[in-house]
């Protein structure tokens, strides 16, 4: 029964956190990475967070196929799989505590941008792409998520609408697809990690359709609140180790 109602829980966690990222555009991975770590633990938190993404942005992929910006992806990929590679394997061999903790910042850094005044923006080159991708990469396979990081250079270079969900949902797919492979190569991709990841699958979906009801019927600053708490609260827990 304690199996259960954990299961129970996450799946509930999974459903309200994409929901939340429906409604809000951002922040859904974040909001799940902190009850994925308190579930299984951080080692196994971010392999499973990471089928799970992988699923959702194989299939935004397929619905903007038509829209797709291969040069971008490309670029992305010529610096984002080996740095992947890199981060996987100092994932699985980092201090537990020191992830934790470096977890702990990130959401609450995550946080503190979001807030900051914003700067003029700077349309990347296609070839930063390959910087762009190398830094996320190497973060996300640390980190689990750097989501809200990254959307912002897309949409800088001038990708919109489809265009931008598709190429940016492909870049990351390749960044995932990398750090799946290091972390099968280290041994902490296990088939309960792909299961799960899989079988939370459905329950995102639902979430997003759920939020698309609901998006006009509730003030968006409730959900950007929430998800402000819920990753500071995470954050602070997280740092304390």
């Amino acid at each position: 029964m304690h199996e259960f109602l954990r299961l129970s829980l996450l799946g509930l966690a999974a459903f309200v956190a994409s929901l939340l990222a429906a409604v809000t555009g951002f922040g859904g991975a974040a909001v799940l990475l902190p009850a994925l770590v308190f579930v299984f633990g951080v080692r196994e938190a971010v392999p499973i967070l990471t089928v799970a993404q992988l699923i959702g942005n194989l299939s935004r992929v397929w619905f903007n196929r038509h829209r797709l910006d291969l040069r971008v992806v490309a670029w992305f990929a010529l610096g984002g799989i080996p740095m992947a590679l890199l981060g996987g394997y100092l994932f699985a061999h980092a201090p537990l505590v020191v992830l934790t903790r470096a977890l702990g910042a990130f959401l609450i850094l995550i946080v503190v941008l979001r807030h900051l005044p914003k700067l003029p923006a700077i349309k990347p080159s296609l070839k930063s792409f390959a910087l762009i991708g190398a830094a996320s990469s190497f973060l996300s396979a640390l980190l689990g998520s750097v989501g809200p990081l990254m959307a912002p250079f897309f949409l800088a270079y001038g990708l919109v609408k489809g265009a931008y969900i598709g190429t940016e949902a492909l870049s990351t797919v390749v960044m995932h697809v990398a750090k799946l492979i290091a972390y099968r190569g280290s041994a902490i991709l296990s088939l309960h990690a792909v299961q799960t990841g899989v079988a939370m699958g459905p329950i995102m979906v639902a979430g997003s359709f759920a939020g698309k009801r609901i998006v006009d019927r509730l003030p968006e600053r409730v959900f950007i609140a929430t998800i402000d708490l819920t990753l500071l609260i995470a954050g602070a827990m997280f740092l304390r180790g």
